[in-house]
């Protein structure tokens, strides 16, 4: 009897500590989401930056387009183009 309360007390230890991780590592995957989809945005504005001086178009690079671009992609960086065309 002693060892079958000493198997179910390691499961429960054992799904106890599985909890703990999970709480512990989602904020962690979604900071590095976040951190790679902003260096994805990032590049992407220097990239129509590129493109755009020969027509004399540039979007700023600030924290919140970077952001933006980073969150929404290739429809974030579509709006951030339709916002400053709609401000020139």
């Amino acid at each position: 009897m002693e060892m079958v309360n000493i198997i179910i007390a390691a499961l429960f230890m054992l799904v106890i500590l599985y909890l703990i991780a999970q709480v512990f590592l989602k904020p962690i995957k979604l900071l590095w989401k976040l951190i790679i989809n902003s260096a994805v945005g990032l590049v992407l504005l220097l990239i129509i930056n590129f493109i755009g001086a020969y027509f004399s178009f540039i979007l700023p690079v600030n924290l919140i387009t970077i952001l933006i671009a980073g969150f929404l992609g290739i429809p974030g960086l579509l709006l951030l183009i339709c916002f400053q065309l709609l401000m020139t």
